[in-house]
């Protein structure tokens, strides 16, 4: 399928496997616990990849799949997993990974696990205490973000804009955070490292470390 419209479509459950669906737009659709297996939605050529507006992705699962350039607009994304997916370039705006059970109970879920987030842009996203381990931020805008508590082990934040982000209490053991000035960080008290870490960090914020 290219450059598919799917309006108002009902997708909950479906399972998709080794499929092309290049550029497609999905508005308003509903995609609630979709599986999306091996699948390409990326036109590298054109650098445009699949559109997600104003739809519903929640415990959706992405595994293996090229989300190259995909745009998620104000889109559900409660308990959606990507695992070994790549999404350079992609951007989240105005999506949520959270879902409210109650006037006062608000839950936040999501498994982004071995994904390549290069270049993507994530200001503002929130995902407290959500599993993001071994995935690449290289040069991903992370401005805003809240990532409290959350699993960052094996990730790379390399070069990532990190102005107002929110690390406090998140496992950033065996990361990459070469670069990573704590003092551009809204948060960070609480956060997880190893020992070999703490000197990239100090170099980071003009610290001249020395081992003699």
């Amino acid at each position: 399928m290219e450059d598919a419209a799917l309006s108002n479509t009902v997708l909950a459950g479906a399972r998709f496997q080794r499929c092309r669906l290049i550029r497609p737009r999905f508005s308003h659709a509903d995609l609630r616990e979709a599986v999306f297996e091996d699948c390409v939605f990326a036109d590298t050529e054109r650098q445009k990849g699949a559109a997600f507006a104003f739809s519903r992705l929640d415990e959706a699962r992405f595994t293996r799949c090229d989300l190259t350039h995909a745009r998620f607009e104000g889109t559900d994304l409660y308990a959606v997993v990507m695992d070994a997916c790549n999404l350079l370039g992609a951007t989240f705006s105005r999506s949520g990974f959270s879902r409210a059970f109650g006037r006062n109970v608000v839950r936040t879920a999501a498994a982004l696990t071995d994904c390549n987030f290069d270049l993507a842009d994530l200001s503002g996203a929130r995902l407290p205490g959500c599993d993001l381990t071994r995935s690449r931020f290289r040069e991903a805008d992370l401005s805003a973000a809240d990532l409290e508590g959350a699993n960052l082990t094996g990730a790379d934040l390399f070069q990532a804009i990190v102005d107002g982000l929110k690390l406090a209490g998140a496992d950033l053991r065996t990361a990459e955070i070469s670069g990573l000035d704590l003092r551009r960080l809204a948060t960070y008290a609480a956060a997880k490292i190893t020992p070999d870490q703490q000197y990239a960090l100090l170099d980071a914020i003009g610290v001249d470390v020395r081992l003699e």
